[in-house]
């Protein structure tokens, strides 16, 4: 008979299960505290950061914030993205069935209630995680605007933070010619509901916007008239303002400084984009949301210079967008 792990005396086999008590309580705490060594750093910090959120942008699949998803997690944050997949994103044209869409005044349900029902899963799923405590809602173009609408609608119980990523927060002027709401009334809606940083100090509010290339005008407000002389060549860009250059050949040595400033066909088209979004083109901004649109009224605003707008499409080391490393790094300690 093998030899037994504990003493026992012959004639007090009624120890027997007093001692094998003791030996599964040895057991379980030398598993607890191989659990905690395994997965647990170490670090009181990291064992108190809260989980993250991550809420994709229009048009955007989770797949597509898998690098940063892994960023984040390589500093020590449990990360959870909303499920959200490119076809998700067809359920909007039910929008077009209501006719505040044609008026411009659309409101985010029911139409949205889809992407509202995602965020509230991620939000549950993060939760798991860590217990009962709040996250940080990491919200991609439309999805920090969506996050915004999100709190108004179910509360800010489970959320401390929103982080803003390149989005479009507010909506476009009236009365500019040539602009339409995208949103059909959507940012209005939020806007007017929800202004700035409505839910602080309960929510902390950053919002990161990215400088990538400035957009420019595809007709300059004022045609310069050129026309040579036989005292040089005049250039006038009003009827009040004349400028009279000497010597023809002064502008051929200036050309070489004209083709680098040259306005790229590249930054009319942004700027076009950009005017749909803030009523101007010829401002900066990430390649898709201007910088002035990703900007809140009390909250911490940050902008990044060389910053691209969406995962799909960026590339290093000239187009990283705000998940690229190096660029992540200078928006992440408040999430730490």
């Amino acid at each position: 008979m093998a030899a037994l792990p504990f003493a026992v005396k012959r004639g007090t086999q009624d120890q027997l299960p007093v001692a094998r008590m003791s030996l599964v309580q040895s057991h379980v705490a030398e598993i607890e505290f191989l659990w905690h060594s395994e997965f647990s750093s170490g670090d009181p910090a990291a064992a108190n950061t809260r989980p993250v959120v991550i809420l994709p942008g229009l048009g955007n699949n989770s797949n597509d914030y898998n690098e940063l998803k892994m960023s984040l997690e390589d500093k020590g944050l449990p990360v959870t993205v909303a499920q959200v997949s490119r076809p998700d994103w067809l359920r909007n044209a039910l929008g077009l069935l209501d006719g505040n869409y044609w008026s411009g005044k659309l409101t985010p349900r029911p139409v949205l209630d889809w992407y509202f029902e995602r965020i509230k899963v991620a939000i549950a799923a993060a939760k798991e995680q860590r217990g009962d405590t709040k996250v940080s809602l990491v919200g991609h173009s439309a999805g920090g605007w969506l996050a915004r609408v999100y709190m108004s609608e179910f509360g800010v119980g489970d959320i401390a933070m929103l982080l803003s990523l390149g989005t479009p927060h507010l909506p476009p002027p009236k009365g500019i010619p040539g602009v339409i709401d995208q949103t059909r009334g959507l940012l209005d809606y939020v806007n007017e509901v929800c202004p700035g940083n409505c839910f602080a100090p309960d929510v902390d509010y950053i919002c990161v916007a990215g400088r990538f290339l400035k957009g420019e005008r595809f007709f300059p407000a004022k045609m310069p008239v050129v026309a040579t002389t036989g005292l040089g060549t005049l250039v006038a860009t009003d009827k009040e303002q004349v400028s009279s250059v000497s010597e023809s050949t002064s502008l051929e040595n200036n050309s070489k400084d004209q083709k680098q400033s040259a306005i790229t066909f590249q930054s009319r088209i942004v700027g076009q984009g950009y005017k749909q979004v803030c009523g101007q083109a010829d401002v900066w901004g990430d390649g898709v949301v201007p910088q002035m649109s990703a900007h809140l009224d009390g909250a911490k605003n940050i902008t990044l210079d060389g910053v691209y707008h969406s995962p799909v499409g960026a590339r290093l080391p000239d187009r990283p967008w705000y998940g690229s490393a190096g660029i992540l790094e200078q928006w992440v300690e408040h999430l730490l």
